[in-house]
């Protein structure tokens, strides 16, 4: 009897422990099947595409500093005293739901301020000063704090904040003695962005956290839990950003909204979501558009009457003329190159001639030398005759390039003129093939002439060069610079240690 016991009270002992370290799981197998959830586009917002021709974002407003573009909306810019928000246009009446939010908080500095809030508001908080929304708000609102004003060095962390419209937030202790559920975590200046689930779900308000360290979407951390959390049937969703002496960009990358329902339930489908006046709205807007298009259209065969009754396949670029394109614009690149070789090849003859006029008159001021100057005239003579041969092979090397310019410039006017047909294309390219091989053969050809004449001939060795810094002037510019840094460095700190935080 005493076995059997004692392992149901380590089975017992192990399930405590597993209880312990995840209660979220527990709780939800407790509350029963996963819900069933349908996303809500009407008041979600996801790039790209994010915002309209005109900067606005579909069924959102922004206020304040905030930055809309395509791909993310940017609360706050990293400068000081920047508050901004977006809000629903309009409200939520949703008995459970679920929002998934992608944001990044990033900044050059050790510490940053203030924070972002995400809300769920009776009204809508458009300015004010809680992350740059209203105080005394009545709903609830999730804070992502980066500054310790208490100076408990209990931040960044995730603070979970209800009011009922007459309290005012609690700044100078971060609002921990108002706060129903809080976690640490550090979202600042990661790799990836940071993500939250908050789940309002039969009563009951659950935040988890993905911290931004791997690019899976779906690896979230339990951050906290919220019982019995009374919220109003019919609010706003918004996101607000604030800095203050120190500063942050929060961009928010998405704000996604799911609609649930308890298993067994049917969620209402939403044709009947919609009102009636909203969707004559919809159709009267649709309807203007399409006779702007229809405008638009009538106006354009106006101007281009050419156009009219051209099939639509003619406006396009099809295969056979993107690959003959492709193949002219490899010729011009081709044909540029050539040329460039051709100038820096001309460019050497003209150094090699000057050499050989240079030898040349050298010689001719001494025609007559003792015998113990024939020495020095043979080199000299030997020398006068490498280069020579080096100015032969230059002048062929030239003469071959100058004819793959001629035969690529003669495959493209063949082809502006009617196309080239597949064998004249194949022979063109052949004979630019060889011709480019003759030039690496001459090329490799002139390596090897030159390197026997110069170890044959030995040339003068020259005076060292003196040097242009002596050691003391070294060590006073390393001295200077060490100075320059240091001085930089007690500066920096004495910033960061007078940078306070401002609302």
């Amino acid at each position: 009897m005493a076995v059997p016991i004692a392992k149901c009270l380590a089975a017992y002992a192990f399930l405590l422990l597993i209880s312990l370290i995840f209660p979220h799981v527990f709780a939800d197998n407790a509350v029963g099947d996963s819900p069933h959830r349908r996303f809500e586009y009407k008041y979600s917002f996801k790039g790209p595409h994010l915002t309209q021709s005109d900067g606005s974002i579909p069924f959102w407003i922004h206020t304040g500093n905030a930055i809309p573009s395509s791909d993310q909306i940017r609360i706050t810019p990293s400068l000081r005293s920047q508050k901004g928000s977006v809000w629903t246009k309009n409200p939520v009446s949703f008995e459970h739901w679920e929002a998934e939010v992608a944001f990044r908080v990033s900044g050059r500095g050790r510490m940053g301020a203030d924070g972002l809030a995400i809300w769920f508001t009776a009204g809508q908080g458009l300015e004010g000063p809680v992350y740059g929304a209203a105080d005394q708000w009545n709903g609830v609102g999730i804070f992502f704090d980066s500054f310790d004003n208490d100076g408990k060095k209990n931040n960044p962390a995730v603070i979970v904040v209800g009011n009922n419209g007459q309290l005012f937030f609690d700044h100078q202790n971060d609002g921990t003695t108002q706060s129903l559920g809080t976690c640490l975590r550090d979202f600042r200046n990661k790799p990836y962005p940071v993500r939250a689930k908050i789940t309002y779900y039969q009563k009951t308000l659950s935040v988890f956290i993905n911290n931004g360290f791997t690019p899976d979407k779906d690896d979230y951390e339990f951050c906290t839990r919220v019982e019995n959390m009374i919220i109003p049937e019919t609010g706003y969703f918004g996101i607000s950003a604030a800095t203050g002496g120190l500063a942050d960009d929060h961009d928010v990358l998405s704000f996604l909204l799911f609609r649930l329902a308890e298993p067994g339930q049917n969620l209402p489908p939403p044709e009947k979501e919609i009102p009636k006046e909203e969707k004559d709205k919809y159709q009267e807007e649709f309807e203007n558009f399409q006779q702007e298009l229809d405008k638009r259209k009538e106006e354009f065969q106006k101007e281009h009457p050419d156009a009219q009754g051209q099939p639509i396949e003619d406006l396009f670029e099809s295969v056979n003329d993107r690959e003959i394109r492709q193949v002219f614009e490899g010729q011009n690149r081709i044909h540029l190159e050539i040329k460039q070789l051709n100038r820096q090849l001309a460019m050497i003859l003209d150094e090699q001639r000057r050499y050989v006029s240079v030898i040349t008159e050298e010689i001719s001021k001494r025609p007559s030398q003792a015998q113990s100057g024939q020495a020095p005239t043979h080199e000299m003579e030997t020398i006068i005759n490498t280069q020579q041969e080096v100015m032969r092979n230059l002048n062929e090397l030239r003469n071959s390039l100058s004819g793959s310019l001629q035969q690529l410039a003669g495959g493209q006017q063949q082809g502006n003129a009617g196309g080239l047909g597949s064998y004249e294309t194949v022979q063109h390219f052949n004979d630019i093939k060889e011709h480019l091989h003759v030039v690496k053969r001459s090329i490799e050809h002139i390596i090897q002439k030159n390197g026997n004449p110069a170890e044959k001939v030995k040339c003068p060795e020259l005076p060292s060069l003196p040097s242009c810094l002596s050691t003391t002037h070294f060590v006073i510019f390393i001295v200077i610079q060490s100075l320059v840094f240091f001085g930089y460095v007690m500066y920096k700190s004495q910033q960061e240690a007078a940078a306070k935080k401002f609302f």
